[in-house]
This record gives C-alpha cells, sequence and structure tokens, in this order.
C-alpha cells in the first residue's frame, strides 16, 4: 500500500529548468576553487598537532580562566610561546606549545606547564596532553593525504564501472571542486587540519558521492525510458525527479550536524562546521556541476539503449491461432 507523505519539500510536477544555469554554475564553481586554491598556499592551512607536532594540554581551572595570570606564570617557567584558547565554558583552557627535540624536553616542558597552571590558578587539573613529534606528524600528514587519494580514485572506478565514462568524469570533477572549496574553508575560518578534518572531508566525499549517484540512477533509468528527449531536458527532468529526496536527504544531515557545531565544544564543533559546509556545497555541485559536466561529455555519446529492457516473451495462449 503507497502512503502518500504529509509534507513534501517540492510539489509534484515540479519542472526547474537547473540546465538554464550551467554556465553560471560552472563558472561560479571555477571562481570559488581557484580562489580555495590560492588561499591553500598563502595564508595556507592551520595545521593542527597530527600534522605539524607539538604538544597540545587541556586544563580545568577552579574558577573562570585567567589568561593574564596564566601567560604570566608560563612565562616564569620559561614556557616559550605558549598559545591559549577557551573552549566550551569559562573554565576550560587549551594551552599548545611547539615541538620539543625529545621525549625528555617534552616531559620536562608538561612538568613546568602544570607548575605554571598550580601557580596561577591553584587547584587547576589537567584533562588531556597529546604530544605528537615532527617525524610522527609528517608521515600522518602523507597518510592523509593519501587516504583522500585513494578514496577518490575507488569513487572513480566504482562509477565508471556502475555506469559510463562520462558519469565517472563528471562525478571526480565535481568531488575535486567540492574538496578544493572545502580546503578554502578551512583556510578562511582558521580551523586546525588534522586528522579529524581529514576524515570531515572523507565524509564530506562519501555524502556527496551518493547525492550523485541518486542523481545518476534516475537518469540512466531515463535514458532508457526516454530514448528520444534531448539529454538537456531529461537531465532537467531526472534532477526534478530527485530533488525531493536529495533536499530531505540533505536537511537532515544538516539538522543532525548543527548542534554538534553549537554546542560540540573544541574538538567536534570545526567537524560538524566543516560538515555542514560540505552539505551545502555537495547538494548544489550534483545539481550545478556535476549535471552541466554530464552534458558537456554526454550529448550524443551515452548509450540510450544499451541495457533497454528484453521484452518478455509471448505465453502460449497469447499465441495467434493458426
Amino acid at each position: 500500500m503507497f502512503i502518500r507523505p504529509l509534507f513534501r519539500l517540492v510539489p509534484d510536477g515540479t519542472r526547474i529548468h537547473f540546465m538554464r544555469g550551467r554556465f553560471m554554475g560552472l563558472i561560479v564553481s571555477a571562481v570559488l576553487s581557484t580562489a580555495s586554491i590560492a588561499l591553500f598556499f598563502y595564508p595556507g592551512l592551520n595545521l593542527g598537532i597530527d600534522f605539524k607536532g607539538g604538544i597540545v594540554m587541556e586544563a580545568r581551572t577552579p574558577e573562570p580562566a585567567d589568561f593574564a595570570k596564566i601567560r604570566a606564570s608560563l612565562a616564569a617557567q620559561s614556557v616559550q610561546e605558549p598559545r591559549l584558547q577557551r573552549f566550551g565554558d569559562a573554565n576550560d583552557v587549551v594551552i599548545s606549545l611547539e615541538a620539543q627535540p625529545s621525549d625528555a624536553a617534552t616531559q620536562e616542558m608538561v612538568t613546568h606547564v602544570r607548575q605554571a597552571l598550580e601557580q596561577a590558578q591553584p587547584g587547576t587539573r589537567l584533562l588531556r596532553t597529546d604530544a605528537v613529534g615532527a617525524s610522527v606528524s609528517a608521515e600522518l600528514f602523507r597518510n592523509g593525504m593519501l587516504a583522500l587519494g585513494i578514496s577518490l580514485l575507488m569513487i572513480l572506478v566504482y562509477i565508471w564501472f556502475r555506469f559510463e565514462w562520462q558519469f565517472a568524469v563528471g562525478a571526480v570533477v565535481t568531488l575535486l571542486l567540492d574538496v578544493t572549496k572545502a580546503i578554502g574553508f578551512l583556510v578562511i575560518t582558521r580551523f586546525q587540519f588534522d586528522l579529524v578534518m581529514v576524515g570531515a572531508i572523507l565524509t564530506i566525499i562519501g555524502y556527496s558521492t551518493n547525492d550523485k549517484v541518486v542523481v545518476y540512477d534516475r537518469m540512466r533509468e531515463n535514458l532508457r525510458k526516454y530514448k528520444t528527449m534531448k539529454l538537456r531536458d531529461l537531465i532537467d527532468l531526472s534532477i526534478n525527479e530527485t530533488l525531493n529526496r536529495t533536499l530531505g536527504t540533505s536537511m537532515t544531515v544538516f539538522l543532525a550536524s548543527l548542534p554538534l557545531a553549537l554546542f560540540g565544544g573544541a574538538t567536534l564543533s570545526g567537524f560538524a562546521c566543516v560538515m555542514l559546509f560540505g552539505i551545502v556545497v555537495g547538494t548544489s555541485s550534483s545539481i550545478f556541476i556535476a549535471a552541466p559536466i554530464l552534458l558537456f561529455l554526454g550529448e550524443n555519446r551515452l548509450r540510450r539503449d544499451a541495457q533497454a529492457p528484453v521484452p518478455a516473451p509471448r505465453s502460449a495462449t497469447s499465441k495467434a491461432a493458426p
């Protein structure tokens, strides 16, 4: 039994001509991605401890953190160039330090910070201490970039195998543009780029790929159903037919990530904000980037009868009488 939904984001029979804005969508995307690449080189990403090495300590003071006293006490303990940041409530503070040349020097620096915090505000507790050396951070950075590259390659192979090469090229080019925009967003917001952010970008890639596969599936079905329809009109029809599902899924993920961005604290807020940005970019790119690329690559090239359904054999009762 078919149950009609009580609420639809897009009314049935909607026919929006998305391909009329194909040139504008590609131009805007190209400009934003070019600007993001430029920002990647200058001023560059704000690398976290995972990728540049260093010491990060989270502490909780018995009273609201007094940054002036903490800085003065750290200077008295010969702690060089500490970076202080409040996270969560007023009693929580993060202290970031440069990487130390050896494990012994790292332990000594942690001891100095502990003493400085106790002198500045007695009763302060250290909640977490992370230390990553330069060689380990360089290896983590290589592995993170390798993970991004392999994921894009596997997506290219999967979509090429499942659909046709025009679909695969359109999807991977769009994903590359999505990733560059996410990098630009990280540079502008100055969120620390660490393994958590690599996970956020991989999640964006997965979400964006799923959205494109849904639209591509409908396009493939319509290619077999409407063999004489112009590809431009067919793409518009396919996008309109999947618009409710696309917007519904995007809004669900967006609303689920929003509380993490608002109340997730220093650890989760950056991840959630990047996710929110990626949801908007991934959803819009499926319509205004992936579809126009497919239109340019597939016009008069996509096979419309390669998987046409085979007619069912006539039954014995339906045969004409001799």
